[in-house]
């Protein structure tokens, strides 16, 4: 004899609906599960960047010591009509060899992954062509530990950082044009006023986001910020990130100590170097009057000087008119007594 089965209108829902959720089609978002591998043909084209001991170094093993700047977010720039080939050409007229591209969460909220990995592409396209390498920075600012920021446009989760690692060390595997991957822009407490977090807590979370990132890809160079805005590693002499081939940011913008500035630089950050490679993805400042390479008590000679001194690369802040401290004082790319400053700076053999 055989049994019947009954299958109610709602039970017919619940197997259509699972059905649905595991077919690969299933996209509710409209953005997809992956990104696919980028599909340049110039991937190559640049050498590889590498660690090696406390040194950037490229294929001949020869040491690197990168000069940049950061432009500001690629989809405000499309917003702004600025966007194109012919911003980066005025960012290589500049004499750097690395450009830093901000994405702010909620750009990439907004944009949606795909197509924000479009404008991406097309950057690195241009950087190649130019021969400049690229950071890629998730420009957040605040704990991620508690999910508490400084803005709106920083708002992110660690589940969105993870996927936004997932996604880009996915795509830009093997791309050697895109040297390092720094993984959030600027953690902070504020002392208190966005929660607390241990070292050990961001030592983890950045573990985390390593761990996806190797998974993918195992050349560029994962890069991990210190706490106070990502000024201070003091924390790395007893609990240094437990990963191989990475480097460690500074933000030593000049309010963050009072003069004279060197040796306190030494014992925040500087001792690193000796160690590891260490980058100063961002710092510049507002000048009023011009700047001349020659004044040595200056702000901005001071910390290139010591930087340099100690093999630490340096990416200055931030080739635009709006996002202060501003290299451009308009669109006509007419630069500001920082951008003139910087400029030298870049070029000084």
């Amino acid at each position: 004899m055989k049994t019947k089965i009954f299958l109610t209108p709602l039970f017919i829902a619940l197997l259509l609906c699972v059905q649905t959720i595991y077919s690969q089609d299933f996209d509710p978002w409209g953005q997809g599960g992956a990104i696919p591998p980028s599909r340049d043909a110039n991937k190559k084209a640049m050498p590889l960047i590498r660690v090696e001991g406390n040194k950037f170094v490229d294929a001949d093993n020869k040491t690197v010591l990168f000069r940049g700047l950061s432009i500001s977010d690629p989809d405000l720039l499309v917003r702004q009509g600025h966007w194109g080939k012919k911003h980066f050409e005025k960012v290589k007229e500049m004499g750097v060899n690395l450009v830093r591209l901000p994405v702010h969460p909620a750009a990439w909220q907004a944009r949606k992954a795909d197509k924000y990995v479009q404008l991406l592409d097309s950057a690195v396209t241009w950087c190649t062509e130019l021969k400049m390498y690229v950071i890629i920075d998730w420009h957040s600012i605040g704990n991620l530990e508690m999910e508490m920021f400084e803005n709106p446009i920083y708002i992110t989760t660690k589940a969105e950082s993870y996927d936004f690692w997932r996604k880009i060390s996915q795509h830009f595997s093997g791309h050697n044009t895109v040297a390092f991957y720094e993984l959030f822009n600027e953690p902070t407490t504020f002392g208190g006023r966005m929660g607390v977090c241990s070292w050990s807590d961001w030592k983890k979370i950045m573990e985390n986001i390593i761990a996806v990132i190797r998974s993918y890809d195992k050349e560029t160079i994962p890069l991990v910020a210190g706490f106070d805005w990502a000024y201070d590693l003091t924390p790395i002499r007893q609990e240094p990130i437990n990963a191989v081939g990475i480097g460690y940011v500074t933000h030593p913008y000049s309010n963050k100590r009072t003069k004279p500035w060197e040796p306190k630089w030494e014992e925040d950050f500087g001792f690193a170097a000796s160690t590891y490679p260490v980058m100063a993805t961002e710092f510049g400042f507002d000048d009023v009057s011009p700047v001349s390479l020659d004044d040595a008590g200056h702000y901005g000679n001071s910390i290139i000087g010591y930087l340099e001194s100690r093999g630490i690369s340096w990416v200055a802040w931030c080739f635009d008119p709006s996002w202060r401290p501003v290299m451009l004082k308009n669109w006509d790319y007419e630069l500001s007594n920082s951008g003139a400053f910087f400029k030298q700076a870049f070029q000084k053999k």
